[in-house]
């Protein structure tokens, strides 16, 4: 963060701490030295505890099992599920003899799942055997039939070239021998602690290898594999607990969803890097199993966008639960609406939440306020540039560095910045230009003390009569109203403007709103320009299983209803 005072959008954070050169492997065997009998890790839905010994001794047998099935350094291994103890042992045990986990989304079907595989030739792949009306094994015997003429771990399929194993989680009930394939107990007796290969393997690795790939869920083009190494995600996730100032007197409540890096960097490696307990309340995001994990386990931490604090905060029975252990946290994963962080600090005692903002490609964090960042801060921005990362804000068109204050695209250099996208130069040379800077396509503003507000994304600026409009800003306007819980606010095309806003507005349970109430409440307080002409009250949004809104499912669904065509160019 800056020391003086800033008259261009460009910071540098600080250096005092070294960044860390182990593999994930090294720095996770060294804290369970430190501390081997404290709590590692709770599944409350799994019903399963592991202290930092416990939970190391399975990734020993785990990483064994995996070379047992003839598995090598750099090979390609998926991971299909939600939240559980198998999926942080695939992604210690991965990352301990140099294989790379493939993140894979659980609402992906079988030609996302297909396209994935085959992108980075995944040799192995871990799943959920069915997760509620999702059968993941039915959808992989969909795209591989001969999985059921074949032996465990001899898998020869047309369609999934690369594919020879495919192990499932043992759920009871679920899977019953299923051929070809192996429980996931079955592959984990397959190895042993103390196998000397694991550690020969893991004596050769270094801390620049890539051990993640992680799909974006663009929404244009075909997803890009962006893949990350030890160095990337162990240094934020160090660096993300520093911020947050964990110690091993913490408990995290992690409900965000592991495939992402919001769980298994800002979750798992934020706890593993600084000795603290992960703690899993239930596999899919469920706002009851959170509020009842966080009392019973007394967490200190609780992560989570902002749709799932704000589900958490308006369940009937919110008022029945004692959080007050909860001190920190992160909501991040959209754009954080303020009056949504101040009931998190006021109702959930959270008073030293801070906001993240980063992307997939920078492993993620690039911002990030602090336990003692002013509250006001907090509630306004993302916080300042993290430690060994640089950021600055550009004029799309000029790339010159704007003067604070003015919007322009967020850029970020430094150890963060992915390897880059598994098998395609192009498209990383586009996101990642020669002199290392990683351009988000966000929209930001930084003030003089380095401070960064998130205003909106590029493709999301609306251009109205020549105004160039910024939908975040009319969102928190909308915040403010008493009876509206949620809001997103898109462009639509319009033959005189150009574009026209559209707000959707989720109203708070048990209120009654209307259209015109919420005009009436933008009357002298907003520019005329940013007074959105089409208001639709509606339940709910269009979500990725993150809980991210996909606005550009607002867009097309006006669109539809309008019967619009598109008045400007993308």
């Amino acid at each position: 963060m800056s020391t003086g005072r800033l008259t261009h959008s460009q910071d540098r954070g600080a250096t005092s701490v070294p960044l860390i050169e182990q593999t994930i492997g090294d720095l996770f065997d060294a804290m369970v030295k430190q501390q081997p009998d404290h709590e590692a890790l709770v599944s409350v839905h799994q019903g399963q505890r592991y202290s930092y010994a416990q939970l190391h001794a399975r990734v020993e047998q785990l990483s064994s099992a995996l070379l047992q099935l003839g598995l090598g350094r750099g090979d390609r291994v998926g991971i299909w599920s939600h939240n559980n103890v198998e999926w942080v042992l695939m992604q210690l045990a991965t990352a301990k003899v140099g294989l790379v986990l493939v993140n894979i989304n659980p609402a992906y079907r079988t030609a996302e799942l297909e396209y994935a595989l085959n992108k980075v030739d995944c040799k192995a792949l871990v799943t959920m055997a069915q997760f509620k009306t999702s059968n993941y094994l039915g959808m992989l015997r969909e795209l591989a039939p001969e999985l059921a003429r074949c032996a465990p771990g001899q898998l020869a399929s047309a369609r999934l070239p690369h594919l020879r194993t495919v192990a499932w989680i043992d759920v009871a009930g679920q899977g019953a021998n299923e051929a070809g394939t192996l429980r996931f107990s079955e592959l984990l007796a397959r190895g042993h602690v103390g196998d000397t290969h694991v550690a020969e393997v893991a004596a050769s690795l270094s801390a620049s290898d890539p051990i993640n790939i992680q799909f974006t869920s663009g929404t244009t083009g075909f997803p890009k594999g962006a893949t990350l190494t030890h160095r990337n995600i162990l240094n934020n996730g160090f660096f993300i607990g520093e911020c947050m100032k964990l110690t091993p007197a913490d408990r995290l409540c992690i409900p965000v969803p592991l495939y992402h890096c919001f769980g298994m960097v800002l979750g798992n490696l934020a706890c593993l890097t600084h000795g603290a307990t992960i703690v899993y309340p239930n596999d899919g995001f469920d706002p009851l199993s959170v509020l009842q994990t966080v009392q019973a386990e007394r967490c200190t931490a609780l992560h989570g966008v902002p749709t799932m604090f704000i589900a958490e905060l308006d369940h009937p029975r919110f008022a029945e639960f004692d959080l007050s252990t909860l001190r920190t946290g992160i909501m991040a994963g959209s754009p954080c609406p303020i009056e949504v962080m101040k009931r998190v600090v006021r109702d959930m005692h959270m008073v030293e939440v801070t906001i993240a903002y980063g992307m997939t490609e920078t492993s993620p964090v690039s911002c990030q306020s602090s336990t003692d960042t002013p509250l006001d801060r907090r509630v306004s921005s993302v916080g300042t540039v993290q430690p060994h990362l640089e950021v600055k804000i550009v004029n799309p068109e000029s790339g010159e560095v704007t003067p604070v204050g003015t919007p322009g695209e967020l850029c970020t250099r430094g150890y963060s910045v992915m390897h880059g996208y598994w098998d395609d130069a192009p498209k990383t040379a586009e996101a990642i230009d020669t002199e290392g800077w990683m351009h988000t396509g966000d929209v930001a503003t930084m003030d003089a003390e380095g401070y960064v507000n998130i205003v909106g994304r590029i493709k999301d600026m609306v251009i109205r009569g020549g105004e160039n409009v910024y939908p975040r800003e009319i969102e928190e306007f909308f915040y403010r109203h008493p009876k509206v819980q949620d809001v997103q606010v898109v462009g639509v095309p319009d033959h005189k403007y150009g574009e026209e806003l559209c707000a959707w507005v989720i109203p708070r349970a048990g209120q009654t709103l209307s259209e015109d109430e919420l005009r009436a409440f933008c009357q002298g307080q907003i520019a005329h320009y940013k007074v959105p002409r089409y208001i639709r009250l509606v339940s709910e949004f269009p979500m990725t299983v993150t809980g991210k809104i996909q606005k550009f499912k607002i867009r097309e669904a006006m669109k539809d209803e309008l019967g619009l065509q598109e008045a400007r160019s993308a």
